[in-house]
């Protein structure tokens, strides 16, 4: 438990600071840029000030901070992936996130839950058991049970899927957790800012100059900023970013829609996630039902989800 928290605890009032300073002018030259002050951006401001000593740095976020894709996903941190390259990357992520608070001094509300992958075919069973040997493999803690074991751990749930998809067993992931997405985007925040790094909200990038093949400023709609180094950490807008540098990128920016229910009686523990149904689902601290689906096939910009959507997975 972070011992601010505890103090907390015993305190009878509990005056609350700002998480970070709100500075007033933009400075004309700084030695690093970063665009976009989401988990990305904030993470890596925070570690070059912590791990390298760079602290002359700014972050620019258009709107305010953390309020782009970090406030808008399902929260779910693993490991269990295929691939070596891909477990090995998402295994120190997991560490990473397991001692987060204590860096930050700060609750996150990081939660183990364990997490199930419902396999509805004897070839999603055979992909199981190939995950499952792969993490063995590489230390990370999975492993396969059948649906006798998926439905102690759920009484709740009908794993008949009403006759259209039964579950005959599921990848267990013991180390699958979540955690409060905003939280941590506070956390990276105060941090950074604790070591001389400088946020600034509400102020959008307009154009990137670039002389003898080498960033020269950045333009916002707050002044314009002397610079050599430019972090893009802006998510879906980076086609748009690398454009002003001349760089054309090749992505393609699909939605990939969540949603939430109303508050519940706290009644699923796990991490569910179904490939066959196109849903995962989890249930947050504060009782919500946070349910993702699989990526919609056009391609959009906006963040506004489709009553198309909420029906398809509510029903």
């Amino acid at each position: 438990m972070p011992l601010r928290l505890l103090r907390f605890g015993f305190a009878r009032e509990h005056p609350e600071p700002r998480m970070f300073r709100i500075p007033e002018r933009l400075r004309a030259t700084y030695d690093v840029v970063i665009i976009g002050a989401g988990g990305h951006g904030l993470a890596a401001a925070y570690y070059l000030a912590r791990e390298h000593g760079i602290t002359d740095v700014c972050v620019l976020e258009k709107g305010y901070l953390g309020g782009g894709n970090t406030a808008r996903n399902t929260t779910i941190i693993r490991s269990n992936y295929l691939t070596p390259e891909g477990v090995a990357f998402y295994d120190r992520s997991v560490r990473l996130w397991q001692d987060l608070a204590e860096d930050f001094d700060l609750n996150l509300f990081y939660s183990t839950r364990g997490h199930f992958t419902l396999a509805h075919s004897d070839a999603s069973m055979r992909t199981a058991r190939w995950r499952a040997e792969v993490n063995k493999h590489l230390g990370v803690e999975s492993e396969v049970v059948d649906a006798a074991e998926v439905k102690k751990s759920m009484p709740m749930m009908d794993i008949t899927c009403g006759g259209h998809a039964e579950v005959l067993g599921a990848l267990y992931h013991a180390p699958g957790a979540i955690a409060r997405h905003d939280a941590v985007a506070w956390g990276y925040g105060r941090g950074a800012d604790r070591r001389g790094v400088e946020i600034h909200q509400n102020t959008e990038v307009t154009g990137i100059d670039v002389e003898g093949w080498r960033i020269a400023r950045v333009r916002t709609t707050r002044g314009d900023i002397s610079t050599r180094k430019v972090l893009c950490a802006v998510a879906g807008s980076t086609p748009r970013l690398t454009a002003m540098v001349g760089v054309r990128t090749p992505i393609y920016i699909h939605p990939l829609q969540a949603m939430v229910s109303e508050p519940l009686k706290p009644w699923l523990d796990p991490i569910i996630v179904s490939g066959s149904l196109h849903v995962y689902v989890s249930q947050s601290a504060r009782g919500e039902l946070v349910m993702g689906a699989s990526l919609d096939p056009y391609e959009l910009h906006s963040t506004r989800s489709t009553l198309d959507f909420a029906e398809g997975l509510a029903a």
